[in-house]
Formats: structure tokens, sequence, C-alpha cells
């Protein structure tokens, strides 16, 4: 049984910290109100079992460039990262920071309340909304950026809350294509992150875990045969909870796919397509560049496989309509830059 669209401001949990049922849905944008999972919601949450997560992550693609930062807040540990790839070189430049415990790191209780900022020995990192957009500002030894991921008027975002127990849950938004301008300063160079065919990945994350978890995720921005085009799947982590983060933007209209998708691949063939389908979906992934990166502090570990590369393939929108309400068929889209990625954490 689908779930319901939410539509009306909700809160994520309860005065005693526990998941409220009226918030486990999907979105067309961040309407759930994620405050008590943050501050005095953190310290009450402490009496449940499982481990309180907080995080902004944004990956930027550009023709010449990937750019990604996280700042993260995981109860025991302030996580933050700054990574850049030369997409022609395929050299990499940037730097992690685990600080234990967490300090340094400032999240808005929701999603647009407030910036997201880290601080530590090796990198700075400042998230602020601004007029028309998010500025993503991020500092290493080596390399920064400053740049703005817009966001145009009706553009929509997939919200979603993932509901293991009344304990146990994830609200997550997915905001992919968005349009993206601003400067990089890499390797003693000034590049330009040039408007038109830049795009921005936002996933931004609040709720409290189980302990083992696997993940998929991949997302793919551009435009393609005239329209621009944002695809969002995710798999396994959701699965027998209800929920589902798997959508397809066309023209800034979100379609939300209620099912788990079929995921075909082999990380032991790192160059191998790997291939997404179903809900009216069939996506081929190509990957141009592999980010392999493994944690094992004992009791806390991760495993992660991020591939870069281009999405292409078609979509059929329920009824088969675009986001003018035309019947249009099948929605064909190649050349999105984006990834795929297979996580394992024990956090």
């Amino acid at each position: 049984m689908a779930l319901p669209e939410i539509t009306e401001r909700v809160a994520l949990t309860l005065p005693d910290g526990s998941l409220d049922r009226r918030s486990v849905g999907w979105a067309r944008q961040p309407l759930v109100d994620t405050s008590g999972v943050a501050r005095d919601g953190l310290r009450r949450w402490t009496r449940h079992t499982g481990r309180n997560k907080r995080w902004e992550y944004w990956g930027v693609v550009t023709p010449t460039h990937v750019l990604a930062l996280t700042v993260s807040s995981l109860d025991y540990a302030a996580v933050h990262e700054v990574w850049v790839l030369d997409r022609e070189t395929g050299r990499t430049f940037g730097a992690t920071a685990t600080v234990v415990p967490a300090r340094g790191v400032e999240l808005p209780g929701s999603l647009g309340d407030g910036p997201a900022r880290a601080r530590a020995k090796t990198l700075a990192i400042d998230v602020d909304e601004v007029d028309g957009g998010t500025r993503l500002r991020a500092r290493t030894r080596d390399v920064s950026f400053d740049v703005v991921a817009e966001l145009p008027p009706g553009h929509e975002r997939l919200a979603v809350v993932v509901p293991w127990s009344d304990s146990r849950f994830q609200y997550t938004v997915k905001d992919v294509a968005r349009p993206t301008h601003g400067t990089l300063w890499v390797d003693g160079r000034t590049v330009d992150v040039p408007a038109g065919s830049s795009w921005a990945v936002l996933d931004h994350g609040r709720g409290r875990w189980p302990y083992d978890v696997r993940w998929n995720w991949g997302a793919g921005s551009g435009e393609s045969h005239g329209r621009v085009v944002g695809v969002q799947v995710g798999g396994r982590w959701t699965a027998g909870t209800g929920s589902t983060e798997n959508a397809v933007l066309v023209d800034g209209r979100l379609h939300h796919l209620p099912d788990e998708l079929v995921w075909d691949y082999d990380l032991a063939e790192p160059h191998r397509p790997w291939r997404v389908t179903g809900g009216g979906l069939d996506a081929t992934f190509e990957p141009f560049h592999t980010k392999v990166t493994r944690t094992n502090l004992g009791v806390v570990s991760s495993s992660t496989d991020q591939c870069f590369g281009t999405w292409s393939g078609t979509f059929t929108p329920p009824g088969g309509e675009t986001s003018d309400g035309h019947d249009a068929g099948a929605v064909q889209f190649d050349g999105l830059v984006g990834w795929a990625e297979e996580v394992h954490n024990r956090w």
C-alpha cells in the first residue's frame, strides 16, 4: 500500500521523542519539522537505543569537476569532508575530519531554518540559505569553492520519512537538479562553475538508525532533450518499511515512485554499467570514477563505494503525463552526471 503524500507541516517526533506517525509518508517539499531531533531532543532520545544522526551532504557536478561537502553529527562524533575530483585527470583534492566527541559543528533543527557549519583543523564548511538558493562554501589546505545552488520557483524536492519502528526512523530530503554557479580554486587555478551546465544535489538527513545498515543511493542531474531531468533512486535501507526514496524530477515536477526498484551492478567490475529499473524507470549508469572509503574503528565501521558517472534511460510518468499535464509517453534522458553507491555502516 502506497504511503500518503504529506501536504501540510508536521512534526517528526512526539514530545517523548518517539516517531509521530502522522509524519510517515512523502512530500514534494521539506514539510517535516525535525527540531525535536536536535539539541534537547537529542538528550531526550538517549533514553532509547539507537544512535542519532544529523547531516547535510551536497554534491555538485560541473563540466570539469565534481565537488562534495559533508557536515554531520553522528551522536558520538562529528564527521566532515570536503572532496573535489578533476574529471579530466582523475586527481582528487580535499580533506576529512572526525571529531570525537562531536564539536565544532552546527546544524539547523529543520531544513532551511539556519546555517550548517563545520570547523576542524583540516577544513571549514559553511552552508547558508540566501536569496534564490543555498550558498555552499568549503575550504581545505589545497582546495576551496564558493557556489550557489539555485532554488527555482516551483522546484520540488523529495521528502520521505522511513519508519523502522517508533524509536528508530529517518527523515530524508533528496533534492536533485539544482542549477548551480560559482567558483572553484584548485591546484593553483581559478575554475568557473558555469551556470547552465552545473548542478547540485542535496542529501539532508535527520533520524535515529539501527546499528547495522546497508543502502544504495543514486542521483543524476542535467538538461536532456530540452528538459531538466533529475534522477533520485535508493534501496535496501527502506525495504519492508513501506517508504521509498525513489523519484524522477522533470522540469521541476516530482514524480514519486512508491515501489522498491531493482538494482543490477557488480563492484568487482568497476567499469561495468549499473542498471536500476522499476516503477516506469529504466536507467543505466556508466561510471567514470570510483571513490572507495573504508573506516574501521572497531565497534564503528563504514564501507562506501561511490561511483561517479552518467545516467541515461527512459521514464514513463504515471498516466504518461509531463509537468504541464500533456500526454508525452516516455521521457528520454542521457548525459545526466551524478553517482551511484553502495554503503555498509555499523554506527
